[in-house]
């Protein structure tokens, strides 16, 4: 098994571990480090859908990331 190889089963695993988690906070959290490996993964193969698609996964991760930060501010 090559370096980039390893880099994919990492991100898969990442992602895998991320439908396991019952709290949205900690979901979106491991969903965004996978992708990141992804997105490396990605780079390393020189793939521009899985670049495209897991940079769009992240930007939408850390949109709801923030929102609810943003609720939980001013619902105090």
């Amino acid at each position: 098994m090559d370096y980039i190889e390893l880099v994919g089963y990492i991100a898969s695993a990442f992602v895998l571990l991320s439908f396991v988690m019952k709290e949205m906070t900690k979901l979106r959290i491991v969903n965004i480090v996978g992708c990141a490996f992804f997105i490396t993964y990605g780079i390393l193969l020189f793939s521009w859908p899985i670049i495209i698609t897991n940079t769009a996964i992240v930007f939408v991760n850390v949109f709801y990331l923030m929102k609810q930060r943003h609720q939980v501010i001013h619902n105090k």
